[in-house]
């Protein structure tokens, strides 16, 4: 009962805001309603997306259900980032993979810990698992500083040697990405095995083949369209608003890509699964930094501008900290509610310098 609520309270917003964002784009409204409007229908899009994803892993297998969730778990942040490049909006792009990577370890992993540790004194996840992700996720982070580092170095070499080592960092990164799916998934699967949550305990209650497919399909074609009107609002809206381009890629655009991942890590946290919930949170950041970030990359060059991985030194720093500190607390593999403050401070902290930037 519970389930069908959510589903039709999502095909609700559906039926409002996608809808009020065509009519708002028809009419040439302002700029900020369409922004607003875009960026609430996105969210109950990437929420259905993560559901249908979610129902056909049930199909599949534990190995593939993975690849799946690894795949289309970020692919409204994806998407969004793929039209803001092709309308060469650079430093927007960048600012969304910071803020989603900042954005998972530390507001939703935070909000998870919390949310769980009110309800039980002390929550246990996999240390195995807590440890492989915090190495890749320094390993991610520094793929962010190197780029960095060497452009404060040796910047006089020119922006096509920068270029170019951006796309060689993003080869490792991708290629590093496919092995740690081989390692958590094939060789040593059985160190990350957690509880078996979804929709495969209650397979009478999981959504068809077809239908997942069919879901898929059309909310990622609702996801680019939305994507559209909400990138071609951004920069009036910042304009009128007072804000950084950076200040709406790290924490607007990131929050509205990542809101399905949020719901979902806290649900599970309440049900005492903070395996789950921290798979979920640092799995997508790691999809983020290993997976997203070089995909664009890639792509950029279809685009017919290059893409480069040189953050500002703020957002370096941003990354580096969240990441230190999500290793400090996942350290132990216990996690309670005053962990997840402190996660949550620290993401306030940044977003605040953020919005403190100068324009």
């Amino acid at each position: 009962m519970v389930r069908r609520i959510r589903d039709s309270f999502g095909l609700n917003l559906l039926l409002v805001f996608v809808p009020a964002s065509f009519a708002l784009e028809l009419f040439h409204a302002d700029p900020l309603l369409i922004f607003i409007s875009s960026a609430l229908a996105i969210v109950p899009l990437a929420s259905l997306m993560g559901k249908a994803t979610e129902h056909l892993a049930s199909y599949v297998g534990a190995g593939l259900g993975a690849l799946l969730n690894a795949s289309l778990g970020n692919a409204a942040e994806l998407i969004i980032a793929l039209v803001a490049l092709r309308e060469g909006l650079h430093d927007l792009v960048k600012a969304s993979i910071t803020g989603s990577i900042i954005g998972n370890i530390l507001l939703v992993l935070g909000l998870s810990m919390v949310a769980g540790g009110l309800r039980y004194d002390r929550q246990r996840f996999n240390p195995t698992a807590a440890g492989m992700g915090s190495s890749l996720l320094l390993l991610s982070a520094i793929g962010l500083v190197v780029p960095a580092l060497f452009h404060l170095t040796v910047s006089e070499k020119g922006l096509g040697v920068e270029r170019e080592l951006s796309l060689e960092i993003a080869v490792v990164l991708f290629a590093i990405y496919l092995l740690s799916l081989v390692f958590s998934l094939k060789t040593h699967h059985r160190l990350f095995s957690g509880k078996v949550t979804g929709p495969s305990q209650n397979r009478h209650q999981s959504w068809s083949p077809r239908r997942a497919i069919g879901v898929l399909l059309l909310v990622t074609v609702g996801i680019a369209v939305m994507s559209e009107f909400l990138v071609g609002a951004i920069q009036p809206t910042a304009a009128r608003l007072g804000l950084t381009q950076i200040f709406v890629g790290v924490i607007l655009v990131a929050l509205v890509g990542n809101a399905a991942e949020h719901s979902t890590a806290v649900l599970v946290a309440m049900k005492n699964n903070m395996d789950l919930a921290f798979g979920i949170a640092v799995g997508s950041s790691l999809q983020i930094a290993l997976f997203v970030a070089p995909v664009l990359i890639f792509a950029s060059y279809l685009f017919g501008a290059p893409l480069d991985l040189i953050f500002t030194p703020f957002e370096v720093a941003a990354v580096t900290i969240s990441v230190l500190v999500v290793g400090f607390v996942a350290m132990d593999g216990e996690s309670h509610w005053m962990e997840g403050v402190m996660l949550v401070g620290v993401y306030l902290i940044l977003a605040i310098a953020f919005y403190s930037l100068p324009v």
